[in-house]
Formats: C-alpha cells, structure tokens, sequence
C-alpha cells in the first residue's frame, strides 16, 4: 500500500510541475510576464533551468532538474520542448502565441467565471483543489486590491465555451460552508456598469444635496447677519462738494460711532455709511455737536435712517462690496487698491506699506496607483527603480496655479 501511496504522490507531483510550466508559457501569463518575456528573446525562445529552477512556485515544487524535466516529458499538451542537452526549454514554436483579435477577446470572455465568496487567506492551492473535477481548466486568476491584498473573487478561464456553461448551471456551490456569488464574465460586468450607474446617480443626488444644504446654510448666515446689523445703516445726500472723500466722513463721525463701511465714491452726491452700532445714536450724537447742523465741507446734507426691506437690500449690497474688495485684496497680496471702503489709509493716518512676502516653492513626488490582478503565476525578486524627490526653491511669491480637471 506504500509503495502505491509512493507513485501516486508522485504522479501528483509531475502533474504540478507540468501545469505550473504550462501556465508560464501559457497564453494567459506569456504575452504579460515581462521577465520571461525578456529571458526568451535572448535565446531564440530558450530559457535555462537554472533561471526556471527560481521561480517561486516552480521552487517549492522541486529544485532537482532531474524531476523536472520527467514531469515536462510525462505532459501530454505538447506545448513545451527541451533542448538536446536538456538545459533549456521554450514554448513549441509550432504553438506560437494566438493573435489577439475581437474574436479572440470574444473567445476568452465565453469561457471566463467570475466567482466570489472566497476567505480572504485563501490559497491558490486551496482553489485548484476546490475546482479540481469541475471542468478543464485554463487560467485561474486571483483578484489583489493595491496593496496586493486577496480581494475573495477569481475569474477563472475554461478550457471550451461548452466547460464554462456546464460549470454555470450549478451555482449553488459552496466553499468551506461559505455561498458563492457565480456569474459568466459578461453578466459580471454587466452587473458592474449597473452599480456604476447607481453609484454615480447617488453621488450625483447626494452632490446636488449637499450643494442645496450649503445655500441654505449661505442664506440663513446672510440673514443672520443682515439681522446683526439691522439698524446700523445711515444714507446721506445733497448737492455734495466734489472733493467730499470718506475721510471726510470718517472725521464728521469718529466722536460719535464706529464705522464698518462706507459706501461713497468721491464725486457722487449719495452714499451710505454702515456703523458698527447703533447708526441713529451716532447720527443724534453728531448733530448735537453740530448744534442740529450737521453739514459734509459745508455743504448741507439730508441724513436719513434705512429702514425694512431697503435697508435689507442695502446691507446686501455692503456685504456684496465688502467680499468683492476682500477678494481683490488678497489677489493683490494685500496692497492698497482704490475702491469703496475705508480708504487708503490705515487707523494711524499713515499711508499702508506694500508687503511682498517671500518663500519657496515645492515640487513633490506623485505617484500612480493601478489595480492589481494576479493568477497562477508568481513573482521574481527584484525591486523597482526608486524615483527620487525633487525639491526646487525660490525666493519670491508663489504663482498662481493653473487649474486642472480630471475625470474617473
């Protein structure tokens, strides 16, 4: 019986190693090995043993040639062939690779599973068992995420349409007590444009949502503001001197309220100042120390207190004026610009200090990430080039960045 035991494992064994060279310079994995791929242009297509000997799944089935080259002679596709001084091997130039055509694509999907359920440490060995006697199997592929993690799915390829469709017609199999999801490729995909769809129409509604909620947000912070600052607006008119600035108005007023705003430009015969408080108190104040004749370069001026709906729209326009110079402002680096406002000169009466600050500019690194798929095969050692971080510097202000879009 031990000496049955013995063969048998054997027999095993050869199957493997044959399946797993089989699989190398198979059509799934040869035309995207990028290593064998180059070990195979060197020499007409031949690749030594000893290079074959280190790859890792290979490895761990034999590293005695001897083995390896009786499971290759036992194989029965006839797609590889050893060299006379047994070596070397290559794929069966008489087996070049297929053409990948629409047909061909069309072909593969036919044949192609996709199936999902799989515990996340699961094996590749563990599938092949699993699907061993479920039909002739070409290509198993494990599907990774980025950080090469077992995602629990495999698309798994038939070796005939007629293999795949049997395979469909049972799907409630089972792995380790776990239910599978079994779809054909094309139902799977069909499936996947569908969550597409929907997740793009929810992230569309939930963008739409949220762009509402932030308007609402804006309005109520602008009402709320607006009530802030209810009964603080001040307007004034009259055959005004032509040199009346918002100096002038400052000096009229600053015994008797604090003003946030004034908006006059030199030359109109109408404005409207917005006080930080109360603006009949400091209207009051600045009469009575006029004794009730209260004049801008002695010119006589008509004061009136905004009210409702107008005064609303006002402060609308105030606030509207007060983001449109903060922005030209800041786009300025924060030098002085003519406009409505405070004027051109800072709470000392001395004329602002144009300001240029100074730093550097930084070049990161970026980096792409892509999906990872990987199926039977394995992979060899080695590191991929390194890049390096640049780093630029200069003194001077930062430009303005061009926009960019992108889309998934």
């Amino acid at each position: 019986m031990a000496e049955n035991g013995d063969k048998e494992q054997v027999s095993d064994l050869d199957t493997k190693i044959s399946q797993q060279v089989e699989y190398y310079f198979g059509d799934h994995n040869l035309p995207r090995d990028k290593f064998l791929k180059e070990q195979i242009s060197l020499d007409d297509g031949w690749v030594p043993l000893e290079i074959m000997i280190k790859f890792n799944r290979l490895s761990k089935l034999t590293t005695d040639f001897g083995s390896f080259l009786g499971a290759l002679k036992k194989s029965k596709t006839g797609l590889l062939e050893i060299d006379e001084e047994k070596s070397k091997i290559r794929r069966d130039p008489s087996k070049p690779l297929p053409e990948v055509t629409e047909e061909y694509k069309n072909a593969i999907k036919n044949r192609s599973v996709y199936i999902k359920g799989f515990q996340l440490d699961t094996s590749l060995d563990e599938i092949k068992g699993w699907l061993e006697n479920k039909g002739p199997i070409e290509n198993i592929q494990m599907r990774r995420a980025l950080d090469k993690t077992f995602k629990g799915s495999i698309f798994i390829v038939f070796e005939t349409e007629d293999a795949a469709k049997k395979f469909l017609e049972n799907r409630d199999l089972k792995f380790k007590d776990s239910d599978m999801i079994i779809l054909s490729k094309e139902e799977y995909f069909a499936k996947k444009n569908e969550e597409r769809k929907q997740k793009h129409s929810e992230s569309k509604a939930k963008h739409k949502q949220e762009k509402a909620d932030a308007q609402k947000q804006a309005e109520d912070a602008e009402m709320k503001t607006l009530e802030e600052q209810t009964g603080c607006l001040l307007k004034f008119s009259g055959t005004l001197d032509n040199m009346t600035s918002r100096e002038d108005i400052h000096a009229l007023f600053q015994a008797h309220g604090e003003i946030k705003w004034i908006d006059f430009s030199r030359g109109a015969k109408e404005g409207i100042i917005l006080f930080k408080s109360n603006a009949k108190e400091a209207l009051e104040k600045a009469k009575a120390a006029n004794k009730n004749n209260l004049q801008l370069k002695e010119k006589d001026v008509t004061w009136e207190l905004l009210e409702g709906d107008v005064e609303k729209a006002a402060l609308k326009k105030i606030m509207e004026d007060q983001q449109e110079s903060y922005n030209k402002w800041k786009g300025k680096g924060g030098r002085k610009f003519k406009g409505k406002g405070r004027g051109g000169k800072g709470n000392d009466g001395s004329s602002r200090k144009k300001i240029q600050f100074q730093g550097k500019k930084k070049k990161f690194e970026s980096s792409d990430e892509e999906d990872t798929e990987e199926g039977t095969g394995d992979a060899r050692n080695g590191s991929p080039k390194k890049r390096q971080l640049e780093e630029k510097s200069s003194e001077g202000p930062v430009p303005k960045q061009q926009k960019t879009a992108e889309d998934e």
